[in-house]
């Protein structure tokens, strides 16, 4: 039976295409999979977060994983990977992964080889899943071999203790195997700071979801676009305190929410949202009460 938020182009793996100044932006998708509402919107209500988001029989919801795709003149750039292939039989079941990013660049026409920067927000299995890909003999290897990752050296470290909390969450073989061969890049960047990684792009520290998430900055001829990663996972998420029970810090995500929206909304950027499947992008503006909601275009 199909999830009640499932639509008829709900299969695509290319969720959008869209211009930012001399850039050009293309959304592809790893799949929809499915995790509890009430994990995803905390201490939210039922009541009040199902209008926005209906949830199935298991009370899951329906999630994007949404690799963006820019293309500058000079680099094509890849940021996030979705879950990929390396989930365990009983993970795979449980997320209803679909593993289909390969699928959605040879239906986009873009060759993994010719990606040359990929960015990490953080090390969720769900954001970096396809860095590496294992072959059918069981081997590990990067799924984008002409590319050099970026993710936050503090991911990685958070990662390797294996904490209770979040444990599950990493998984090595995404990421081990760069940074063993030098592939990637661990950023140092502080919270508040913004770090170029080329013309055009650049990533900044948003504490909260993870203590070192990165959102990445978008600009060209004047105008900015911000993939936020999970501090605001969808657009059902506005609210500022609509925030995840898997967030590390839930207090922290409710200032660092405010901080951006004092940026993102009086200087018009394009929000790029990581786990909108139906709404993988859009503006923002405030509504008659003052609180953030999609613009009208």
């Amino acid at each position: 039976m199909p999830h009640p938020a499932e639509r008829p182009n709900s299969a695509d793996p290319i969720r959008g295409r869209t211009t930012l100044g001399d850039f050009e932006l293309t959304i592809l998708s790893d799949g929809i999979y499915f995790l509890d509402g009430g994990a995803m919107f905390g201490v939210v209500p039922k009541p009040l977060w199902e209008k926005r988001a209906p949830a199935d029989a298991q009370n899951r919801i329906l999630l994007g994983l949404n690799t963006v795709i820019v293309r500058t003149g000079h680099h094509t750039i890849a940021i996030e990977t979705g879950i990929g292939n390396k989930l365990s039989d009983k993970l795979r079941a449980i997320y209803g992964a679909k593993e289909q990013l390969p699928r959605a660049f040879a239906a986009a026409g873009i060759r993994p080889e010719e990606i040359d920067i990929v960015i990490n927000s953080h090390l969720h299995f769900d954001h970096c899943g396809w860095n590496t890909t294992r072959t059918p003999d069981g081997r590990i290897v990067p799924t984008f071999p002409n590319a050099r990752y970026f993710a936050h050296r503090g991911e990685v470290e958070h990662g390797q203790l294996q904490l209770e909390r979040d444990a599950v969450s990493y998984i090595g073989d995404n990421y081990d195997p760069l940074i063993e061969s030098g592939q990637m890049t661990l950023l140092n960047t502080r919270p508040g700071q913004i770090e170029p990684i080329v013309p055009g792009i650049s990533v900044e520290c948003f504490p909260g979801h993870t203590a070192q998430l990165l959102a990445i900055h978008i600009e060209s001829a004047g105008q900015h676009a911000c993939y936020i990663s999970d501090l605001i996972p969808t657009s059902a998420h506005l609210d500022l305190t609509w925030v995840m029970g898997y967030d590390l810090d839930p207090v922290r995500c409710i200032a660092e929410r405010k901080r951006f929206y004092q940026r993102a909304i009086p200087e018009h950027w394009l929000v790029l949202f990581t786990h909108d499947h139906h709404t993988p992008y859009a503006h923002i503006a405030p509504n008659e009460k003052g609180k953030p909601v999609l613009a009208r275009s």
